[in-house]
């Protein structure tokens, strides 16, 4: 067809319809949709977990211990980066336990990391077998807040490496990079989503530090900025742009785990690939005698401080009220102590305390329900 001939039928068509009128007819941008408030209240919460995040000041423990007659390979202690330097920590590991030819592997644990390292060492060739105690939904990393955050408390600045910082960076990119693979399936396992960080002063005042009782011997390590390349970068909101009642407001957009649809979609193509998964409790490492296996890759998170008598890894409580998911509500909100990111299996409502320090060293994982409820109200009040 002539496209011009196609375009005069139709302008003609109009009659009477001018292009201001046309103009009008289209739908202007709305800057308000995708951000509709959350139905905040407490009778929406559909469960409350605790998690213990292993932190250690020196970074994650990965490297190689001979327990008698097997090659372990630690790959644990990533504080609140567990599932952001997945895949990363992964193919470290990986590449130490397959070292000499071994291709017969066993991975403790069936959390993040050791799906993730699981996964890996059989992309590279080897048979797998997880040995673990729990398995989703029941392991800690089914709890995690599910945003990607590779630098989240994961070190203290005096007490790593100088090499520490390039290999964060080695394993946050090629984590980031596996996850794009992941944008677009069936569930939305990842996706990217806005956050909103809210503020009743204008960003880049100076704030007090908030009173704390924890002893602070470090500062904890930051190193976003080396991904800045990879990172969408934030923009600053007009009043009358957003319907948040802060005035100042600030918006980016960052990856989300749907942490029940991305461990669903990890596990089955673990043992579609040939995969098994055998429930085993250890107490101590020489119980590891009785795998088959000689390389062994140590994925058991928190775990590993009593397993492995660790007592490098420092727990951080962290508690979620679980809100119903909404639908069309996927974002996120920071405002003083609490944050909110609504995913799809869940809308996730936490205290994060004031600074960093908050929940450091706390090793109590009951629930705190009337905290839960209050943080729920709390949320409703951030909208105008």
């Amino acid at each position: 067809m002539d496209r011009r001939a196609f375009l005069g039928r139709t302008i003609g068509g109009l009659g009477a319809v001018t292009l201001a009128t046309a103009a009008r007819a289209v739908a202007p941008f709305d800057p308000f949709a995708g951000i509709e408030p959350i139905r905040a209240t407490p009778d929406r919460i559909f469960r409350t977990t605790v998690c213990l995040r292993p932190f250690r000041a020196a970074g994650p423990r990965i490297e190689v211990e001979e327990v008698g007659r097997k090659r372990v390979v630690h790959n644990y202690g990533h504080g609140g980066s567990g599932w952001s330097l997945s895949w990363g920590s992964a193919d470290i590991a990986v590449g130490m336990a397959l070292a000499d030819g071994i291709r017969d592997v066993a991975v403790i644990g069936a959390g993040a990391l050791g799906i993730t390292a699981a996964l890996t060492a059989q992309r590279a060739g080897a048979n797998v077998t997880i040995y673990a105690k729990e398995q989703f939904p029941q392991v800690r990393s089914a709890r995690a807040t599910g945003t990607w955050s590779p630098d989240s408390r994961v070190a203290m600045q005096k007490a790593v490496d100088p090499g520490f910082g390039a290999r964060w960076e080695a394993m946050a990119r090629a984590s980031f990079n596996i996850y794009q693979s992941y944008l677009g399936l069936p569930g939305d396992p990842v996706e990217w989503t806005d956050r909103y960080i809210l503020s009743d002063t204008p960003f880049g005042e100076g704030r007090r530090p908030a009173a704390t009782t924890v002893e602070r011997p470090d500062e904890f390590l930051h190193l976003e900025s080396r991904l800045r390349d990879i990172m969408p970068r934030s923009v600053d909101m007009a009043p009358g742009t957003h319907p948040f009642r802060p005035a100042f407001v600030r918006r980016n957009s960052s990856l989300t785990f749907n942490v029940a649809d991305l461990a669903h979609q990890l596990t089955n193509d673990f043992l579609i690939a040939g995969g098994r998964i055998v429930p085993m409790e250890f107490h101590q490492p020489g119980e590891l005698a009785r795998l088959k296996q000689k390389a062994i890759i140590n994925c058991t998170g928190y775990g590993a401080r009593a397993l492995w008598r660790d007592e490098s890894i420092v727990p951080v409580r962290g508690q979620i009220a679980w809100l119903i998911p909404q639908a069309g509500a996927t974002y996120g909100i920071y405002y003083g102590a609490l944050s909110m990111l609504a995913r799809r299996d869940g809308i996730v409502v936490q205290e994060v305390g004031q600074d960093e320090w908050f929940g450091y060293g706390d090793a109590n994982e009951d629930v705190d329900h009337e905290a839960a409820a209050a943080s729920v109200q709390k949320l409703a009040q951030f909208w105008a």
